[in-house]
């Protein structure tokens, strides 16, 4: 079991880092970023690549990474729809970047008389979602549908009382039709929730590894100074482009993340896929000791291996900017 969440009912400031780590948010569109480091991606990004067989061995590892992620965070992410300040239990929710349904199914779980539609520009993603409901016996409930949300023109989307957005937004070429087109759908008095954390997880201790100490910390500075020019909306503050869509500000929440590797099971596992993705979008960009130590880590038969590790734990911020469509 995870520590209780800490909640902190505070404005929430733009994050200096690269922004939020996908938690369960999914493929809102395909990667448009240009120049020298166009294929260099956050670790936790569902944005697609397409085509050959490294992008679907990419694809599994990412869905299994998004399983992992939302079973870690399962408790919090309960925590979270939990608090949301609805007038009444919705009967019609959209989940707007769905990925592999961690938002979805803890929507479920919460609002047992409520449909989702779940929308991701994954198939594979979408197709492992379905699977899921129909394991729980819930897929009468679920409704996937693909879909681009940096295409001008979104498909009918019904008319939902709760919107969610868990690690889309900040993808979208261009947020603020997207804002405004979730407003022009939203029923009145209807409440959308976008959803982010801070940044990308932290596992190890500051003084970890031995031989390079601090290594956590530098692949995250290369990280942001990437993120910084290509992925402009991550650690942004949504509350001022939320009001500029129209919405009416509901709320703004802060739930500390942090849940010590000794008591769940499966934060070696999210470490390890973690790093491995960090590692993979970085790694040309740091020392080459840093590459060395973190291979170490990665090496799952070595004996400096993270899943030997018993100092491990997650820590991370998740905010909720809940804002409501009055008109």
């Amino acid at each position: 079991m995870s520590q209780p969440a800490a909640h902190h009912d505070r404005p929430t400031r733009p994050s200096p880092g690269p922004g939020p780590h996908d938690d369960g948010g999914g493929t809102p569109h395909g990667h448009r970023h240009g120049g020298p480091h166009a294929h260099h991606h956050d670790p936790h990004d569902r944005c697609g690549r397409h085509g050959g067989p490294h992008h679907r061995h990419g694809a599994d590892d990412q869905a299994e990474l998004l399983d992992l992620d939302a079973e870690v965070l399962a408790e919090h992410l309960a925590d979270i729809t939990g608090g949301l300040p609805l007038a009444a239990p919705p009967r019609r929710i959209l989940d707007l970047g769905c990925g592999t349904g961690a938002g979805t199914f803890a929507l479920l779980d919460r609002f047992p008389d409520a449909q989702v539609t779940a929308v991701d520009a994954s198939a594979a993603h979408l197709d492992r979602l379905t699977e899921k409901a129909r394991v729980r016996g819930i897929d009468g409930r679920v409704r996937g549908l693909r879909a681009d949300l940096d295409d001008p023109d979104w498909p009918d989307l019904g008319t939902p009382e709760l919107v969610w957005a868990s690690a889309s937004m900040h993808h979208l070429a261009d947020p603020g039709r997207a804002l405004r087109a979730v407003h022009a759908l939203l029923a009145p008095g209807g409440l959308f929730a976008v959803v982010e954390l801070a940044d990308f997880p932290r596992f190890l201790p500051a003084d970890a590894p031995r031989e390079r100490p601090g290594l956590e910390d530098r692949c995250h500075a290369v990280r942001a100074a990437f993120h910084a020019e290509h992925a402009p909306h991550r650690g942004a503050d949504w509350g001022p482009m939320l009001a500029d869509a129209g919405f009416t500000p509901a709320g703004t929440r802060t739930v500390t993340v942090h849940i010590d590797g000794a008591r769940h099971p499966s934060v070696g596992a999210y470490a390890l896929g973690s790093l491995r993705r960090l590692r993979q979008g970085i790694d040309s960009l740091l020392d080459a000791e840093d590459v060395a130590a973190l291979d170490r880590l990665l090496d799952t038969d070595g004996p400096h291996s993270i899943l030997r590790r018993d100092d491990l734990a997650v820590r991370t911020e998740r905010t909720v900017w809940a804002a409501r469509r009055t008109g």
